[in-house]
C-alpha cells in the first residue's frame, strides 16, 4: 500500500511539474524546441535568483509568480544626449550610446539625460531554459532578456517586460537574440521600451518562432513625437528563419518590423492596429512572405521607399501556386482596412521554405477576431 501511495504521489507531482511549465508547442521554424524540458520547476523569489537561474549551465524550467523590478539596482547615469526629433515633451531624446549622437546626429540639439542603468543591457539567458509566467503574475520591470553568444533551445512564454527607459532611444531592448538557435517567444507582452521590443542582431539567430505576443507601442515619448512607438521589431541577421504568427502590434509608427540581412520571414495571421506611419521596412537581403494578416488603421503596410529586398503579399487567389508547391498550402489573402496596401508579387524566394517546418495559416478574418483577445501574457 505504501508503495502504491508513493507511486501515485510521484505521478501527481510529475503532472504538476509539467502543468507548471510550458503550454503547447512551437509552430513553424522553431518547431521541436524544448527549453528546459522536464527539469523540476524552480520559482525565483529575488532578482538575483532569477538572474542566476537564467544564466547558469543547467537546464531550467523557471516559473515567475511575481513581479521582478530591476529599476535602481544598477544606479542612475546622467550625461549629455541629443534630441534628433526635437525637444518637445512628446519626443524621445537619445542617449549618446557608443557616440551615436556624436557620429550620426552631430547637428541635433544637445540635451541632458538621466536614465536607469539596469535597462541598458538585458539579463543573459543561457541554453536549455524555459521562462514561464504563472497566470498574469510574471512581470519583469526595468530590464530585458538577452539570448546571445551561442545560446540555443530557449522558450520565453507568458511574461511581461516593461519600462525600459521609454523616454530615451538606446534606453534598452526587451528581448535580444544574436548568435543563437531554436528560440520560441510566445504570449509575451512588451511595453514602454526605449529601443526595440524584439531585436534579432547581426549574428545568425537561425530558427526562431515569435507567436501570440502583444507589442504595445503606446507611449508618452516617441521618435515620431505622436505617442506611437517607432522602434519595435528589427529582424536582421546572417542566417535567420523567423516565423511571426498571431502577434498583435498596436499603436506603432514604424519598424514593425524592419527586416534586413539574410532573413527568411513568414508573417502569418498577425494583426496590426493603429499605426501612424508604416509597418514593414523591406531592407536588402530580406525575404518576406505575408499571408492572412490584418492591417487596420495601420498607415502604410509597407514603406514603399524601403523596398530593396523580396516580398510576396499574397495579393490575390490566382497567385498562390508557389505557396502550394513550397509551403504545402495556398497562401491566405491579407486584409487592409483604412491602410495603404502593398502588392508584392515576388515568389522567387518561396523555394527556401521547401522542406522546413511551416506554420499553418487561417484567414485574415479569423485573425482579426481572435488575435487581440489571445495575444500577450495572461492569455494562455
Amino acid at each position: 500500500m505504501r508503495s502504491i501511495l508513493l507511486t501515485c504521489l510521484a505521478s501527481a507531482l510529475t503532472r504538476y511539474a509539467y502543468a507548471a511549465g510550458v503550454t503547447g508547442v512551437a509552430e513553424g521554424f522553431a518547431k521541436g524546441v524544448t527549453g528546459g524540458g522536464s527539469a523540476t520547476p524552480v520559482y525565483p523569489t529575488t532578482n538575483a535568483e532569477l538572474v542566476s537561474y537564467l544564466g547558469d549551465s543547467s537546464p531550467r524550467v523557471i516559473i515567475l509568480t511575481k513581479t521582478f523590478d530591476f529599476r535602481g539596482t544598477e544606479g542612475t547615469v546622467s550625461g549629455t544626449g541629443c534630441a534628433p526629433w526635437g525637444t518637445g515633451s512628446a519626443c524621445q531624446k537619445a542617449i549618446n550610446k557608443d557616440n551615436w549622437c556624436t557620429n550620426y546626429q552631430p547637428s541635433a540639439p544637445k540635451v541632458p539625460v538621466s536614465y536607469d542603468q539596469a535597462g541598458i543591457l538585458g539579463i543573459t539567458v543561457k541554453s536549455n531554459k524555459s521562462l514561464v509566467g504563472q497566470g498574469s503574475s510574471g512581470v519583469i520591470i526595468g530590464k530585458g532578456l538577452r539570448i546571445v553568444s551561442g545560446a540555443s533551445n530557449v522558450i520565453i512564454q507568458n511574461i511581461m517586460i516593461t519600462n525600459l527607459n521609454p523616454q530615451y532611444v538606446w534606453g534598452g531592448d526587451a528581448i535580444t537574440l544574436d548568435n543563437t538557435d531554436l528560440v520560441w517567444i510566445d504570449h509575451v507582452t512588451t511595453s514602454l521600451i526605449g529601443r526595440q521590443h524584439i531585436v534579432l542582431g547581426n549574428g545568425a539567430s537561425n530558427r526562431v518562432t515569435i507567436s501570440n505576443n502583444f507589442i504595445d507601442g503606446r507611449t508618452s515619448w516617441s521618435a515620431t513625437c505622436d505617442g506611437y512607438h517607432y522602434w519595435n521589431l528589427y529582424f536582421t541577421g546572417s542566417n535567420d528563419l523567423v516565423t511571426f504568427k498571431g502577434n498583435y502590434i498596436l499603436h506603432t509608427s514604424g519598424r514593425a518590423p524592419k527586416v534586413a540581412g539574410n532573413t527568411l520571414l513568414h508573417a502569418v495571421n498577425n494583426y496590426w492596429y493603429q499605426n501612424s506611419g508604416h509597418a514593414f521596412e523591406v531592407d536588402s537581403g530580406s525575404k518576406i512572405l505575408l499571408e492572412g494578416n490584418v492591417f487596420q488603421n495601420a498607415g502604410q503596410a509597407v514603406e514603399v521607399s524601403s523596398v530593396s529586398g523580396k516580398i510576396f503579399t499574397s495579393p490575390d487567389s490566382n497567385s498562390n501556386a508557389g505557396c502550394s508547391s513550397y509551403l504545402g498550402h495556398a497562401c491566405q489573402l491579407n486584409a487592409y482596412g483604412s491602410t495603404t496596401s502593398y502588392k508584392g508579387t515576388d515568389q522567387s524566394f518561396l523555394q527556401y521554405f521547401s522542406g522546413k517546418n511551416i506554420a499553418s495559416a487561417s484567414t485574415a478574418s479569423s485573425a482579426q477576431s481572435s488575435v487581440p483577445n489571445s495575444a500577450g501574457h495572461g492569455k494562455i
